[in-house]
């Protein structure tokens, strides 16, 4: 996509027709077979959560400038915040830039800084645009929630905490800490999201809800993952280096669950709401409970035979673990 970066984003603006064109701001072990990146292959035994293809191929730019007039008819109101926020803005990543800016700004620093900041990350990183499209298509697909790509990218923290760590790690690892841990602080002021700017974030991710999720420093976590609220990826006390958990692709995390220590949840596997986990988790299992344990047993765990970062199933095989099922 080309960036297009144009003068002043903040200022509430008369609205013109958008049939004119918007006015430009200025300013391992595992036997799944995962494509690198959001768009899974699948073997044949494994069910494919239902995707449209006509998903991947719409440029999302437009669809959701689309979708912000038709938000516009049904809500007149509106027209000038969709305007500032979508229409005048040239792309995707000044949009993005442009709305994060406002999100995490404060009386002592400004919009402007932090929108020049983040639009000369995005347009400078073709990767972490695709990472972004990504993800809404991942929330779009799996969060039943989620009415449309611009009500994701305006309203849902998740979403935009994920944005703004991607810039932030992308600072990080260019040696501007500083800067880096600055936008890692105002998320977690602002969203209730704390990932740590060293952390490394795949493509595809959901953070359902997100209000105190908290990635430490050295996890890592892969493609196709849904993570819910309340939700810690984190050390197991004051041991430096390599300290915190390595996340499979397409794997599931449940509300309230902690995951601590340098261990691996292999992919494809499932962790149920509440858990504590402290040791490897093997792929496609489900691992339950406080201290957590793999439905099954270690020794034949029950194999899951869909991709639960897709799914969203959070209830498969319940009986094998629960005596009480109503």
């Amino acid at each position: 996509m080309a960036a297009c970066v144009g003068a002043s984003r903040t200022s509430v603006t008369e609205p013109k027709p958008v049939s004119r064109g918007p006015n430009r701001s200025q300013i391992d072990e595992n036997e799944y077979s995962y494509v690198e990146f959001c768009r899974p292959s699948f073997s044949d035994h494994i069910d494919e959560a239902d995707h449209d293809e006509d998903e991947y191929i719409v440029d999302l730019w437009v669809k959701m400038q689309e979708e912000a007039r038709f938000d516009v008819e049904q809500e007149p109101i509106l027209t000038n915040y969709y305007y500032n926020s979508i229409w005048s803005q040239g792309s995707l990543e000044s949009a993005l830039a442009n709305h994060l800016s406002m999100k995490l700004s404060n009386s002592s620093l400004p919009s402007g800084i932090l929108f020049d900041l983040f639009v000369g990350v995005l347009v400078g990183d073709q990767e972490i645009t695709g990472a972004v499209k990504d993800d809404l298509r991942a929330v779009k697909e799996r969060d039943p929630a989620c009415i449309s790509y611009v009500h994701c990218f305006l309203n849902f923290k998740g979403f935009l905490a994920c944005q703004a760590h991607r810039v932030a790690h992308k600072l990080w690892s260019q040696g501007r800490k500083v800067l880096a841990l600055l936008v890692q602080n105002r998320v977690s002021e602002v969203f209730a999201v704390d990932i740590h700017p060293g952390a490394k974030i795949g493509r595809g991710i959901l953070l359902d809800h997100a209000t105190g999720v908290v990635v430490g420093e050295t996890a890592v976590i892969g493609n196709n993952v849904s993570i819910l609220h309340n939700v810690t990826l984190g050390g197991t006390g004051k041991m430096c280096g390599d300290r915190h958990p390595k996340i499979g692709d397409g794997v599931l995390i449940g509300a309230g669950t902690c995951i601590l220590g340098n261990i691996r949840i292999g992919d494809g596997a499932k962790i149920g709401a509440g858990s504590v986990v402290l040791k490897d988790v093997p792929p496609r299992t489900t691992a339950v409970g406080n201290p957590a344990r793999l439905i099954g047993g270690k020794d034949n765990p029950v194999k899951l035979d869909k991709i639960p970062g897709l799914t969203m199933d959070h209830t498969s095989h319940i009986r094998e673990w629960s005596d009480y099922v109503i």
